[in-house]
């Protein structure tokens, strides 16, 4: 899917949670503090934990100066279209023209039917949508005579157009389904899906009905801002969507702009620190990458060259120490690559694969400091063999069976996340690349195969002790032999591969 062009937009989605009333408020002004562009509130009329949402959202308009303020989608079951229109458009006016209208054809149709909404089917559901667009857009026409609109599900005859709206609202459409999908390309200006329910992936099959509906509607499939509800946590290594440091998010929401089309990125959070941190790291660093590429790309996406600089990515270093006299590979035979040319400066973006590799690896470091630990309780006795063997067999290194293929689909998720897992893998790149590697990547897929029979070591281990024909010691004995090859193993290929990495790329 092309870029549309739109100028982006980040903002917050927030709980309308009425134990703390005060609190939303406050997250509200904190959205507008940080910079960002938009606060919206998920609309549950029926769900009486919640204030309720058009009320919340006139107060924050009143409450702040800059931002726009959206519903994140009104339930328009519960909302009558035409007093829905008049609503909003009284809003955008106080506002000064920061409204727009989030809207869907409704959800959990059994709570809102008991609050006195029609019962209806989910096709009904969508053609009183349609109808609800019409009667909303012409309650806006500013030049309009009486709205008279007899439909199956609403019939406004005769009402008056206004109050006159200070901007054009846009309509926001919630849509997973293709009939949705449909009905946002043709009719609406905004698509507004969620990444809990309509994850990365699925963006270009949803997008491509969107724009096929606006095109046979005779529309510029570019009119349809394309607007996602994100969620994550700037922990973890990046290897799952907004998992891992701001870097990663900014990378990820960037390709997203680029490859998918989507512009507006709206936080469901109501952490402030999470909407500080967004705001602070994430937020410029989405504009200053897809501003370059605006500005010099081709097409295809690729990261944004910074100036050169000497290289800053520093292996970490084996302390030599060991803690098991057994050894399960010779360290003095290991191969070594070619040298670094001498005075080569490496752009930022040439740097990054390599800080990648090590964050990776920094991950796995602490699960092994993890799994130490809770060898350690079971020793004292505080757990279970058995749910520590459980728990062991969670872990990502228990999970990646230390193959090339697992191993470099784990590994390029992290590296890059623009390109198909399938179709690429950094060992056999960097074969073709240069071949002097190929002892290198030979002996590092080597010890891959030798780390993975040291796990099942440890589980074997596990297993006895919890059968009772061994005891801890047996089990110490075997993660003390874990750690050695692990340690040992990441700073090998650190030590080898940072530096190509960086010279040769990922891919």
């Amino acid at each position: 899917m092309p870029d549309y062009g739109h100028d982006l937009l980040f903002g917050t989605f927030l709980t309308p949670t009425a134990a703390d009333p005060q609190r939303v408020l406050a997250l509200a002004q904190l959205t507008e503090d940080v910079g960002l562009d938009l606060v919206t509130i998920q609309d549950h009329p029926y769900q009486p934990a919640f204030l309720d949402t058009w009320t919340l959202l006139s107060v924050i308009a009143a409450r702040t100066s800059r931002i726009h303020v959206a519903p994140n989608v009104a339930n328009l079951p519960l909302r009558p279209p035409a007093v829905l229109a008049r609503s909003a458009a009284s809003l955008d006016a106080l506002s000064g023209g920061r409204f727009e209208l989030g809207l869907g054809a409704g959800a959990f149709g059994e709570a809102a039917v008991a609050m006195g909404a029609p019962k209806r089917t989910p096709g009904e559901s969508v053609a009183a949508l349609e109808e609800a667009i019409e009667i909303i857009r012409s309650i806006w026409r500013h030049d309009g005579g009486p709205v008279r609109i007899d439909g199956k599900h609403y019939r406004v005859w005769g009402a008056k157009p206004g109050p006159v709206t200070p901007h054009e609202i846009g309509i926001w459409l919630g849509a997973y389904k293709p009939r949705m999908l449909r009905v946002t390309g043709a009719l609406a200006d905004g698509w507004l899906p969620s990444s809990f329910y309509a994850g990365p992936e699925q963006l270009a099959g949803m997008n491509k009905i969107v724009d096929d509906a606006a095109a046979e509607a005779g529309r510029d499939p570019a009119l349809v801002r394309r607007l996602y509800n994100i969620g994550g946590s700037f922990s973890g290594t990046g290897a799952e969507f907004l998992t891992g440091p701001a870097a990663v998010w900014a990378e990820q929401l960037a390709e997203l702009t680029v490859i998918e089309g989507m512009s507006a990125y709206i936080l469901a959070s109501d952490d402030p620190d999470t909407i500080r941190r967004f705001a602070a790291e994430v937020v410029p660093a989405v504009r200053e990458l897809v501003d370059q590429e605006r500005a010099g790309g081709d097409g295809a996406w690729s990261m944004p060259e910074a100036p050169g600089t000497a290289f800053g990515v520093t292996p970490t270093p084996d302390d030599g120490d060991r803690l098991s006299a057994e050894r399960v590979w010779n360290e003095d035979d290991r191969p070594a690559g070619p040298a670094p040319e001498a005075g080569r400066v490496y752009t930022a973006h040439e740097q990054a694969s390599g800080r990648h590799l090590i964050d990776v690896h920094d991950h796995l470091r602490a699960e092994l400091t993890e799994l130490r630990g809770l060898i350690e309780q079971v020793a004292a006795g505080s757990l279970e063999a058995g749910a520590a063997r459980s728990h062991i067999n969670t872990m990502t290194m228990r999970q990646n069976n230390w193959t090339l293929g697992t191993y470099c689909e784990s590994y390029c998720r992290v590296v890059t996340t623009h390109h198909t897992l399938e179709d690429r893998t950094l060992f056999p790149h960097l074969r073709r690349a240069d071949s002097r590697l190929v002892p290198v990547i030979d002996r590092l897929e080597a010890e891959h195969v030798a780390i993975h029979g040291v796990l099942e070591r440890v589980d074997q281990a596990l297993v006895a002790l919890v059968a009772g024909t061994a005891g801890i010691v047996e089990l110490r004995k075997a993660v003390d032999l874990l750690t050695d090859a692990l340690l040992s193993h990441l700073s090998y290929e650190e030590r080898e591969l940072v530096e190509p990495l960086a010279r040769l790329g990922s891919h």
